[in-house]
């Protein structure tokens, strides 16, 4: 199932996307189909991840009945609502994989006339809750503070299952589901600052995520999908998953030594070639652009460039 968060009006609702695109807002639904739920009565993203499978399933059962033309007064048209990030208000930072295509570091070392291999653990960095936007939303751009702004499409995990010392073999029983991240990133800024990342990654509205959570059911191997990002059109990206370095099993392992993580974590694995800073001339985002991140199954994200 495909599950989101609208905003409508002023309300933020918890949805079960449709496959005509309709939003069908679950707190509503569960009223009008009787159904008893905290987690559906909670009415966001967040307290579905964290619940049981029961909740799952009640929320199949609406779709199906939504699907077959009943519960009419808990849809929305996908036109009169505004789509928010999945999980609009992350309670953490969210989790960011550095250098984790082989090709994107060697095009970084080319853009920057050095010689760095690949690294015997993952890269680990985050980026704040207030970067944090939805499919179509505008993505600030601050021009007095970097004019080298960049886009990754990177794909993105949500743990649904709390859990410290993860075996590999036991990673995707942790995974609720996967949508799609833009780790929009300020080069210069991330040069001035040493090279460290989270500054540089950390802009306001810098990590549009979605448009939805796909949960894991429906993503048989993560490691298959294909990833392709445009800017206004032209393809600058054009990668698989297969491609990781360090594959899903060894993230969440890696990660979660001695680090709790929890639902409704986010973990975002990583960028493949393509970006701005490394083609000759360098291209670098600007207001009025529109970046289309589309990855297989999981659909598309569509976020325009506006200078604030």
């Amino acid at each position: 199932m495909r599950l989101t968060t609208i905003l409508d009006g002023t309300t933020q609702k918890a949805c079960a996307v449709l496959s005509n695109g309709t939003m069908l807002d679950l707190k509503a639904a569960a009223k009008i189909g009787g159904v008893v739920s905290d987690a559906l009565v909670a009415g966001t993203v967040q307290a579905i991840v964290e619940a049981d499978r029961a909740t799952r399933d009640h929320i199949g059962a609406l779709v199906g009945k939504a699907e077959a033309g009943s519960l009419a007064p808990a849809c929305h048209a996908a036109a009169d609502v505004t789509l928010l990030a999945p999980i609009p208000q992350p309670r953490k930072n969210v989790f960011c994989v550095g250098r984790n295509y082989a090709e994107h570091i060697a095009e970084g070392n080319r853009a920057q006339n050095i010689t760095d291999g690949v690294s015997s653990h993952p890269v680990f960095f985050t980026k704040p809750l207030t970067a944090v936007i939805g499919s179509g939303a505008a993505v600030p751009i601050f021009p007095k503070v970097s004019t080298s702004i960049d886009y990754e499409i990177e794909l993105a995990i949500v743990i649904g299952k709390a859990g410290r010392d993860i075996a590999r073999e036991d990673a995707f029983d942790h995974i609720f589901g996967y949508t799609i991240l833009n780790d929009i990133t300020a080069r210069d800024v991330q040069r001035r600052h040493g090279g460290q990342y989270f500054k540089g990654k950390s802009m306001d509205g810098s990590c549009p995520m979605g448009p939805w959570v796909v949960t894991a059911d429906e993503v048989p191997d993560p490691h298959a999908l294909r990833l392709v990002l445009t800017v206004n059109g032209e393809e600058r990206q054009n990668g698989s998953t297969a491609s990781m370095i360090f594959d899903i099993p060894a993230l969440v392992a890696s990660l979660s030594e001695g680090l709790t993580l929890e639902p409704g974590d986010i973990i975002a694995t990583g960028t493949p070639s393509g970006v701005g800073y490394a083609m000759t001339p360098p291209q670098f985002l600007k207001d009025g652009d529109v970046v289309v991140c589309e990855i297989e199954k999981l659909g598309r994200l569509v976020n325009p460039i506006q200078v604030m």
